[in-house]
């Protein structure tokens, strides 16, 4: 029985303290191990996270282990909802659980005149939310699908695999389109000085970022991925930076810099304001140009004259 939330990471985790408590010593010689699991929740046939955690359990182990995924709707079908649950439901019947103790104690208290006996544990360990694995991970696992509804039905081989750690995020590239906004017309800084502000900028990010995902997964360390998945965010932060300058120095209207990246002007405001609270924590000021630009033609001419070569047609940074 877990305090925290009940992720994939706890239901392999109570896979792994039954093994050890009483499984491994019941059976010495097994080279394999059945599960049957529910179509949703914690170990549902979607949830990667629930594959990724069983293929290292399986590789610890050196267990095949064989997920076998009743139909959705059907989770009463499972043996377990008789042999198990229905004399722990009947056992607490009427009893108020008032405490992690009461129920633990009322679980382990579970006998049946047949000869059913409960182990019952605590786990306090935290098991944060929204931890993703992406295909690169995915692609990795040593999954067998079987040949009937191989998404409900496959076998993890006890190999190793590669485990995707430190990938490159992917708020560090630039768009393509976008290059010619580095101009120093644009930016009021030389290309070395928006070198380094963006180097800077980029370290305060991912400190902020490690810190907001240490809160959420608590101890637990975060599987990456490689940079090859995922969504790209909207406007990396080298995109950022140049629709702050349009905004700040250049007095751009968000409307106009929203049609200029191809996105809402509602993005624009959030990334300018996100953004404006890293340059604030730089200490760097934004100090505004003699141009004022009001419309996107206004900018074109002003980079014209500057002797800016851009982009004939600017594409989504996402």
């Amino acid at each position: 029985m877990g305090t925290d939330h009940d992720t994939a990471a706890f239901a392999v985790e109570s896979l792994r303290r039954w093994w050890t408590a009483i499984g491994r010593d019941t059976y010495p010689q097994a080279p394999r191990l059945l599960i049957t699991c529910d179509a949703g929740g914690s170990n549902g046939y979607r949830r990667r996270s629930f594959k990724t955690e069983l293929a290292a359990f399986a590789e610890q182990t050196g267990l095949a282990v064989t997920v076998c995924t009743l139909p959705p709707g059907t989770s009463k079908w499972n043996r377990i909802e008789h042999r198990l649950f229905a004399h722990i439901s009947m056992n607490w019947r009427g009893r108020p659980l008032t405490s992690h103790e009461v129920v633990l104690n009322c679980i382990a208290a579970t006998t049946t005149r047949t000869g059913l006996t409960v182990a019952a544990a605590l786990d306090t360990n935290s098991y944060p939310t929204g931890i993703t694995i992406g295909d690169a991970q995915m692609a990795a696992l040593p999954l067998d699908r079987h040949d009937w509804h191989g998404d409900w039905n496959y076998t993890l081989r006890p190999e190793p695999f590669a485990r995707i750690e430190d990938a490159p995020d992917p708020f560090d590239a630039p768009s393509p389109d976008l290059a010619w906004l580095a101009h120093p017309a644009v930016t009021g800084l030389d290309p070395e000085a928006w070198a380094q502000l963006i180097d800077r900028l980029l370290v305060l990010h991912h400190g902020q970022r490690e810190t907001k995902l240490d809160k959420r997964r608590g101890q637990r360390p975060r599987i990456k991925g490689d940079g090859t998945t995922g969504r790209r965010p909207i406007l990396t932060l080298p995109d950022r930076l140049p629709a702050v300058m349009l905004y700040q120095r250049l007095a751009l209207p968000q409307v106009a810099i929203a049609d200029l990246f191809g996105v809402t002007a509602e993005t624009v405001n959030r990334r300018i304001r996100d953004l404006r609270q890293l340059l604030e924590d730089d200490r760097t000021t934004i100090p505004p140009a003699r141009t004022r630009l009001r419309t996107l033609e206004d900018l074109h001419s002003y980079t014209d004259r500057k002797g800016v070569t851009r982009h004939t047609e600017i594409k989504p940074a996402c």
